[in-house]
């Protein structure tokens, strides 16, 4: 296999070393260069031709995202975003994954070095096989509008995604009526980020969206996001079914896992439920998936040409998870239509 080629961005001359460290214990990764800051990472970029950019939020001289904008338009190239777990890189690194950035890793917290690099390898690794398509996820048309008033027939809607999910998720939930169907997700998102997602996907959806807590009814016009890294979301119970959120451990490597919310949504809801799996890395949903469709319940995945990372719904289509694979920009009406009580 070919040498992934990285530069590495940051302000931080200890950030980059431990960014060096890591990232050198694959033998299939090579960092062949650092800057401090933009201007600097501008001059590499043209000097080194990198296959992958790590890139920092909050730089002197440009910010990341300003950089990020011009890079994408000029020169576009997969940027895996290094975000501080705060408030402000949680905001910061959603409007780099809007913009284009191929993911988004939390800086390390202490004793958390090992996972981080873990999840930079992976990322880093992911985001060289994308170099050349980076804008193509962005590129479908617009979601069809709907010609006729919607009404929810009770049924839940399960959603999971991962990599290209911020994008992804945005162009779902922005089409979603105000009555939209009862909707859980699972995405793979650092702890810190997934409230400041959901908050930006009530803004730009006429449902009302938030981080789930335990105990939330699923109802029409109630779309729920698992809280990244500290418990799984699960559906339980009836009239109506509700979020439950689990602390157990890692599923398939993640916690909130797709895995497990699928599963809860099979045994609590069976047939009245619609599951749909998004662009990801890896095969996390894919069997909770297929116990969906076995419980009676419609499925799709989203399709090859419209994914940024085409792993997980790839993963559930080889196993006969998804009835059909639709194209990003045909997901809501193709969840509405199915929901609808029309």
């Amino acid at each position: 296999m070919k040498t992934v080629r990285v530069l590495v961005v940051d302000d931080s001359a200890t950030v980059r070393g431990l960014i060096r460290m890591l990232l050198a214990r694959d033998p299939l990764v090579e960092v062949v260069g650092e800057a401090a800051d933009p201007h600097e990472a501008r001059a590499a970029i043209k000097a080194l031709d990198p296959d992958v950019i790590t890139l920092d939020v909050e730089m002197p001289k440009m910010n990341g995202l300003d950089f990020l904008d011009r890079l994408m338009r000029l020169r576009p190239t997969p940027v895996i975003m290094v975000s501080s777990l705060t408030s402000k890189g949680a905001g910061a690194a959603i409007a780099a994954l809007e913009m284009g950035a191929f993911d988004c890793v939390g800086k390390p917290a202490s004793g958390q070095r090992e996972l981080f690099g873990e999840q930079l390898l992976a990322s880093v690794k992911a985001a060289a096989g994308q170099r050349g398509r980076t804008m193509q996820a962005r590129a479908a048309p617009p979601a069809a509008t709907a010609q006729r008033p919607y009404r929810s027939d009770g049924r839940v809607v399960a959603i999971g995604a991962s990599t290209g999910g911020v994008e992804a998720l945005i162009a779902v939930l922005s089409h979603f009526p105000q009555n939209c169907p009862p909707t859980v997700i699972t995405q793979h998102m650092p702890a810190a980020f997934t409230k400041t997602f959901a908050e930006r996907l009530d803004r730009l959806s006429a449902a009302s969206v938030c981080e789930a807590f335990d105990g939330a009814p699923l109802e029409p016009g109630r779309v729920y996001l698992a809280p990244g890294g500290v418990a799984h979301l699960r559906v339980e119970g009836v009239a109506p079914p509700r979020c439950r959120l689990w602390k157990g451990e890692p599923v398939n490597g993640h916690r909130p896992s797709v895995d497990v919310l699928f599963q809860s949504v099979a045994k609590a809801v069976g047939a009245r439920a619609f599951g749909t799996i998004l662009t990801g890395m890896g095969r996390d949903g894919a069997e909770g998936l297929l116990a969906m469709r076995r419980a009676g319940a419609p499925t799709i995945g989203q399709s090859e040409s419209s994914c940024l990372i085409y792993g997980m719904p790839k993963a559930a289509f080889e196993i006969g998870a998804t009835q059909k694979q639709v194209p990003l920009h045909m997901m809501a009406t193709e969840i509405l239509r199915a929901t609808s009580a029309a």
